[in-house]
């Protein structure tokens, strides 16, 4: 059946080729003699029509003008036709010129008819091509027909939406591309607006650069838009602050398109669009790596990477996938985030070998026998408890989970000679007034020291940074939840301040500073100016569509246990040093303690933890570390 179809539509291919090959030849003649072909040159013409004809669509054949689907046609299709009617003049030229030495036969005519038979041919393919961009893709010939009169007098609006870009540089193009190419999506795009003066009234395929992104509710009313899309990957915080401030007040629903750092493959699609949340107003400049000095230490070798499912540890997988290791072990505790991420990787990453571990760093036999069975050469420490409030009721658990848990594993990797061990660390273990920061300061003077020893071949090193938008212990997704129910939102302190930085870019400097590292080092990401929690409160109020202290009522409740006003990256003896990298800073570090005495204190903690003494844990703390203050709350 489908071959006969296939034969169907091959001889109506062909036969509107013939018909337009001799209009083109036909009107060839009537222009050279200006619409008054003589007797002479008429009869000779007829005779040799046929045979014209046939080396013609043998030349089209042979350039498989035949073989390609119309609805597709590209610039190497109209590169064919070029060649197909170059070669067949010659061909034609060549046989006349030895038969009748052009008698009779105008040279002419020949030039003229090649340039019509290009222009017919490839017009007639690039019709058929914008018919199913624009209309559909119907199989049939008769149901396409039926769908062209009905598109073409009928207006899509009753489908469709208009759409304004907001963007007119590369990402806008890609994003219009896709949404004249494909039917099923069902936008119209009705202009750009960019504020560079330079592309104001210029047009992309067609389509004009309405003017300033601030005059967006001016140009939505002219062009009658339904939504808005900001195409701008690479927006700083300013520049994402002050569009999303534009399309509220001009009324649209408005989405975006992910930052460089989310893109993990780097292709903007129209599956990315998502909508706008809080993230995006941080700031949203890409991130340069060292892909080489990073693919020097992941690709072709198996990756560790605990906390898996966790939003780190998640984000640290998708990464670290993109510099194509051999295997990638998540180990994880959780088996629902396990089983996601592991499903997303496979889909995704369909080269490299995923291996799902549910599995606790707790338990040391475990460990060993993931190290032995898989031999990861790489490991990033993801895995923590995070929650300040938390872990200061239960704080044995964050000297089992962060403190005991780190020691197994740096164990284990010593045990199993591994390259590298990347420790994640927050900026609650500076001058720690919570269980929290103070157990992750541990693992930290750990890990800082391990290198100080001739023990280890294993290069041990820290990188240190803030709160990540978006990860399972932000307070955003606690605002946006109080926000859905209503209100009110709650701030712990009108000054509490913190330093913010998006999971991708967090973790892409991760996987860059662990190319760094030599052993021993701590390093710092720079994450700019830290913002004010009431400040994120509203503007998380007002990105919903709320007004703050209106709609939305903001209310005080006092700092929580463990929290303190605002958080810090160093401490005044920490000297800090520039990298290769304008976002990541080294630390010149304290002077290395013994590590024997470490594993003595770690060991005198543990026997608090055992017993769940909260009081004689926090001043064993305090012992430890001078500089840890219980906050007051």
């Amino acid at each position: 059946m489908k071959f006969k179809r296939f034969q169907k539509n091959f001889f109506i291919i062909i036969g509107i080729d013939i018909i337009f090959l001799t209009g083109s030849l036909y009107l060839s003649h009537l222009i050279r003699f200006d619409f008054n072909i003589p007797v002479e040159f008429w009869h000779p013409l007829k005779r040799i029509l046929p045979l014209i004809l046939i080396i013609k669509i043998l030349c089209f054949y042979y350039f498989d003008l035949y073989r390609g689907m119309w609805r597709y046609t590209s610039i190497i299709d109209l590169f064919n036709v070029i060649k197909a009617s170059t070669i067949s003049l010659l061909v034609i030229i060549s046989f006349i010129l030895f038969s009748t030495r052009f008698e009779r036969f105008s040279r002419s005519v020949f030039i003229i008819d090649w340039c019509f038979t290009v222009l017919f041919i490839s017009g007639l393919r690039l019709i058929v091509r914008f018919y199913f961009e624009r209309f559909g893709k119907d199989e049939s010939w008769t149901d396409s027909f039926h769908a062209f009169i009905k598109n073409a007098f009928i207006k899509r609006k009753d489908k469709s939406k208009n759409l304004l870009i907001i963007g007119a540089g590369d990402c806008g193009e890609k994003i219009f591309r896709e949404i004249r190419d494909n039917a099923g999506l069902l936008y119209n795009v009705v202009g750009f607006l960019d504020d560079n003066p330079v592309k104001a009234g210029k047009k992309i395929h067609g389509v004009s650069v309405l003017g300033n992104i601030s005059n967006i509710k001016i140009f939505a009313e002219k062009t009658d838009a339904d939504e808005a899309l900001i195409a701008i990957s690479s927006a700083d915080a300013f520049q994402m602050q002050k569009i999303v401030k534009h399309c509220r007040e001009s009324g649209l629903k408005f989405k975006t398109v992910p930052s460089y750092g989310e893109l993990i493959n780097g292709e903007v699609t129209i599956n990315a669009i998502r909508e706008v949340n809080y993230r995006d107003l941080l700031g949203r400049e890409q991130i340069i790596l060292d892909e080489k000095e990073i693919g020097a230490y992941l690709k072709r070798q198996t990756v560790l990477i605990t906390g898996a499912g966790g939003s780190i540890g998640s984000e640290l997988c998708r990464q670290v996938c993109r510099f194509q290791p051999e295997s990638i072990v998540l180990y994880e505790r959780a088996e629902s985030p396990l089983y996601e991420i592991e499903l997303e990787l496979k889909k995704n990453f369909s080269h490299v070998k995923i291996i799902p571990l549910l599995a606790d760093i707790m338990d040391i036999r475990q460990l060993e026998k993931t190290f032995e069975a898989f031999g990861p050469r790489v490991v990033f420490h993801a895995a923590a408890y995070k929650h300040v409030p938390m872990l200061e009721l239960q704080p044995w658990k964050a000297m089992e989970n962060n403190i005991l848990g780190t020691e197994n594993l740096v164990k284990t990797s010593k045990k199993f000679k591994i390259e590298r061990f990347v420790f994640v660390s927050t900026d609650k273990a500076v001058r720690p007034v919570s269980v929290m920061g103070a157990s992750k300061r541990m693992a930290e003077m750990l890990i800082e020291n391990q290198n100080s020893s001739d023990s280890s071949d294993t290069r041990f090193m820290i990188v240190r940074f803030g709160n990540v938008a978006g990860s399972a212990g932000s307070v955003i997704p606690l605002f946006k939840k109080q926000i859905e129910d209503g209100g009110p939102v709650t701030v712990t302190h009108p000054d509490v301040t913190r330093y913010f930085m998006t999971i991708p870019e967090a973790c892409q400097l991760v996987l860059q500073a662990g190319a760094m590292g030599c052993g021993g080092e701590i390093f710092v990401l720079n994450m700019g100016t830290p913002i004010k929690i009431y400040d994120m409160a509203t503007d998380l109020i007002r990105l919903s569509g709320f007004e703050p202290d209106v709609d939305i009522k903001i209310e005080y409740i006092g700092l929580r246990p463990g929290e303190k006003l605002y958080e810090e990256l160093i401490t005044d003896d920490e000297g800090i040093l520039p990298t290769g990298h304008k976002k990541i800073m080294v630390l010149k570090g304290t002077e290395h303690n013994n590590l024997r005495l470490i594993n003595e204190k770690i060991k005198e903690l543990t026997e608090f933890s055992d017993i769940q003494d909260k009081e004689k844990i926090r001043i064993k703390l305090q012992e430890i570390l001078p500089e840890y203050k219980p906050a007051i709350n």
